[in-house]
């Protein structure tokens, strides 16, 4: 998988790819036809992709022609795009469809001095929650299998829904999530958020993936997370509250900006 993932580093590879993808079982000279660089060079590109699988070759009388393989695309994405691998036989325009225009993923990283149980506590403790992400009440009890809500403080409205899929504390939690605060979101339907904890010297590294997106989902459904997890760090490591106000998110308002407390 090294191997692939360097042979797809270089664009003029990925390019070489596309062509054969357009066109399969093009020879040398059909192939340097579409590149301005010598011959040699086209050459040296399509051995790369040829030890990484990712091409290769059979001979018809005296052509040697190039494939596309698009198995270890496959494998790439079955390993790192897509917990939920679509049948091992799809083909590469099947893959193509999931990969572009059917699904997203969304990724955020953050670095916080507070051990893991102390991190863990504060996702799945439900007042601690609500003090990060705009104010809203958590209903949980953070088993296998539990359904939660997330509700807005001003009058108990229903804000979103999902179901605890992987409980592993202190290390892992995943959850489907249905976005419920307005109607293009609803219309966006359940996707999926992982919440991965890694213990990093004194801090932990934390990771919230959300993906099983629809591709150009509307940008409420993962723009706030940049903004709930500077919050959650805040809160571990100073005591204090970030006032983002709600509104930027479900439409309601929280305290006014600049005020803290603790």
């Amino acid at each position: 998988m090294d191997e692939v993932f360097r042979a797809l580093a270089d664009p003029t590879r990925r390019s070489l790819l596309d062509e054969l993808f357009r066109q399969d079982g093009q020879t040398l000279t059909a192939l340097e036809a579409h590149f301005s660089m010598t011959r040699f060079g086209v050459m040296k590109h399509l051995k790369l992709l040829e030890k990484a699988g990712l091409v290769v070759t059979k001979r018809r009388g005296r052509e040697k022609l190039h494939f596309l393989n698009p198995v270890p695309i496959r494998l790439v994405h079955d390993r790192w795009v897509s917990k939920y691998a679509q049948p091992w036989a799809a083909a590469l325009s099947g893959l193509k469809d999931q990969l572009e225009e059917r699904r997203m993923e969304k990724v955020f990283e953050i670095y916080i001095k507070t051990t893991p149980e102390r991190l863990w506590q504060a996702i799945t403790d439900p007042e601690m929650r609500s003090k990060y992400q705009f104010g809203s009440q958590f209903s949980a009890d953070f088993t296998p299998g539990s359904r939660y809500e997330m509700t807005r403080p001003d009058n108990g409205g229903l804000l979103g829904e999902g179901e605890n899929l992987e409980v592993d504390p202190p290390r892992r939690l995943v959850q489907s999530m249905r976005a419920l605060w307005g109607e293009d979101v609803k219309r966006e339907g359940t996707s999926r958020i992982t919440w991965e904890i890694e213990p990093v010297g004194d801090s932990c590294r934390l990771t919230v993936t959300h993906d099983q997106l629809r591709e150009r989902a509307h940008d409420q459904l993962y723009g706030g997370w940049p903004m709930i997890l500077s919050g959650l760090k805040t809160l571990l490591e100073t005591g204090e509250l970030l006032t983002t106000p709600g509104s930027l998110m479900y439409g309601y308002p929280t305290q006014p900006a600049g005020r803290r407390s603790r």
